[in-house]
Parts: structure tokens; C-alpha cells; sequence
């Protein structure tokens, strides 16, 4: 079997560019001290109503349907159906102090449950599989680049032959790291997320900031979901296909640190380990070990960093504590 690494960088690119936006947005919830483990739910959300918004357009609009337009439709459609997920699960444990790890996981049934219901919906009313139609496809698979800039040799095939959303999910997170190291503004916020309670006494909102940074990271990760579905699943809806994604985003906000930058490499990484026993099988090996190597590295890395005891890889002081300001 030969093997061919530009193939796997590829690959490895485009099935952990899903996982970038998954993790991204996590990192953002978690920087204002909220753990939201419904990000299973958010993507399966973020995936059922995305291609909800590209096939109805599609169906309204016929052989006039432009794939530019289709693209922004399922990705507002995705990003408020995210929106809406994560203003409940702030509503809960904001609001009402709800514990956030059970309302995280209340989320990931609801929005897996939401999600099945748009697909299976949709299938019904069109009687069989839901899928867009040929000729909007490209415009979600398909390059943004001039083709004389893919057929660069190594250059080409490894940075101008992907989707949009690939350099989308890399602009975020430069944006992200941008808000959060050189701005006032990103500032706060990581003060609300490692002491609520000093931000609280200089004047910061804790509800205010909570509330925001949940709800756009919501909506970044629900990007995840509709990527997923309008580019690796081909546009089609399937209810397994997104089975694990926002675990794995879950599990890669730790493996990067709660760092942006990282996640970068990260879900890269995790898209390559994802897909490896494809590329290079071990005989010996069973496919479902391998498919756990990413939780495996994961796991290392909790090791190393509780052993370093380096604050700066240490998630947020106030991650998963619900803000009672009577204690303050």
C-alpha cells in the first residue's frame, strides 16, 4: 500500500477542520468559567439545521440557487441554531445556577434530539434521502482558489485546495486569540472566567460576559456540525454521522490547553488520528483501538500538565463553578 503524506496532511486537514470550530468555540465558553459539555448537541444542531437552510433554499430558488448564497444561509442557520442551544444551557446555570456538568449533558440529548427530528423531518417530507442538489455542492466542497494556484506542486495541494470554511475556522481563531491576549475587552472576560468574584468587584459583569462568550462559542462550535455535514458527509443528512465529533472537540479544548493557537495543530492532529487506520492500517491492530488513540493522547497530556503545575496550561480557576455573588 503506498502511502502519501501531502494525501494525509490533506485529510487530516480537512476531517479535523469540523473539530476547529467544536473546539474554538468550547474555548470560549470555558474562558468565561462556563463548562458546556453539549457540544455534541450544539454540532448535531448546528448540522440538521444548516443543511435545513441550504435545501430549502435550494428547493425555493431552483436552477437560479447561487452556491455563495446557500453557503451563508446554512451558516447563519447554524450559527443561531447554536446560539439558541447555548442560551438555554446560560439561562440554566447562569440565571438559575443550575450544575452546569448535568445541564452540559442535558444539552447533548436535547440537541441530538432537535437534530434527528429536523433530519428525520426533512427526509419525510421529501421522501427519501435529504441532500442538495449537484450543483450547489461545489460551492461547499470546492476550493476558493484559481486552479493554476492548487496545481502549485506540494505548495497548491496543501494550502489553496480547500473549502472556505477551512481559512473561515483559521481567521476565528486568530480573531480569538487576538480578543483574548490584546484586547481590554479579552481581558475581562478571562477575569470572569479564573475569579468571578474579583471581576465582580471591579465593576466587570459576570452574567454579561457569561452569557456572550457561551452563546458565540455555541455558535462556533454548531459551525462544526454543518461543516461536517456540508463537506465530509457530502451535503447528505445522516444520523450517525456526527456521532463522537463534539466529544472529541470536548476532549481537544484539554489536549490544547485552553489555548486558540493550539487549537490549530490540535484538531488537526486529532483530524489525522481520526482517520489514520484508513490511511495506514496495522494488521494487528483492531480498528476500534485505534480509533481511541486521540482520548489516549488526551490523557497523556492531563499527565503532563498536572505534573508541570504550570499555571498558564491550567483551565480557568472559576471552570464549571456556578457565580453566587451574596458569597462574594
Amino acid at each position: 500500500m503506498d502511502f502519501n503524506l501531502i494525501g494525509l496532511i490533506r485529510a487530516a486537514i480537512l476531517n479535523g477542520t469540523p473539530l476547529l470550530y467544536g473546539t474554538s468555540g468550547e474555548i470560549l465558553t470555558q474562558k468565561s468559567g462556563n463548562m458546556n459539555l453539549g457540544v455534541e448537541g450544539l454540532m448535531f444542531m448546528g448540522g440538521a439545521f444548516g443543511l435545513c437552510g441550504a435545501f430549502v433554499y435550494d428547493t425555493m430558488a431552483g436552477d437560479a440557487a447561487l452556491g455563495a448564497v446557500a453557503v451563508v444561509i446554512a451558516f447563519l442557520c447554524a450559527f443561531l441554531a447554536g446560539v439558541v442551544g447555548a442560551l438555554i444551557f446560560s439561562f440554566l446555570t447562569v440565571t438559575l445556577r443550575a450544575n452546569q456538568n448535568v445541564t452540559g449533558l442535558a444539552l447533548t440529548i436535547f440537541g441530538t434530539g432537535v437534530g434527528q427530528f429536523v433530519g428525520e423531518l426533512m427526509r419525510i417530507r421529501v421522501g427519501g434521502n435529504v441532500s442538495i442538489s449537484n450543483g450547489l455542492k461545489g460551492a461547499f466542497s470546492g476550493s476558493i482558489f484559481p486552479e493554476f494556484m492548487q496545481n502549485i506542486p506540494v505548495i497548491g495541494p496543501l494550502l489553496f485546495n480547500y473549502n472556505v470554511f477551512v481559512y473561515i475556522g483559521v481567521i476565528i481563531v486568530l480573531v480569538m486569540y487576538w480578543f483574548m491576549n490584546k484586547t481590554r475587552k479579552g481581558l475581562y472576560l478571562r477575569a470572569v472566567g479564573e475569579s468571578p468574584a474579583t471581576a465582580d468587584a471591579a465593576g466587570i459583569s459576570v452574567t454579561r460576559y457569561r452569557y456572550i462568550a457561551t452563546c458565540i462559542g455555541g455558535g462556533i462550535s454548531a459551525l462544526g456540525g454543518m461543516v461536517h455535514t456540508m463537506t465530509i458527509a457530502g451535503c447528505v443528512w445522516n444520523h450517525n454521522a456526527l456521532a463522537g465529533e463534539g466529544w472529541v472537540a470536548v476532549a481537544l479544548v484539554i489536549f490544547c490547553l485552553w489555548k486558540p493557537l493550539n487549537s490549530l495543530w490540535g484538531s488537526m492532529l486529532f483530524g489525522g488520528l481520526l482517520i489514520l487506520y484508513l490511511r495506514l492500517p496495522i494488521p494487528f491492530l483492531p480498528t476500534q483501538i485505534y480509533k481511541i488513540v486521540p482520548y489516549i493522547a488526551t490523557a497523556v497530556v492531563l499527565v503532563i500538565v498536572s505534573m508541570r503545575q504550570r499555571k498558564e496550561d491550567q483551565p480557568p480557576a472559576g471552570l464549571g463553578l456556578n457565580y453566587f455573588r451574596e458569597e462574594r
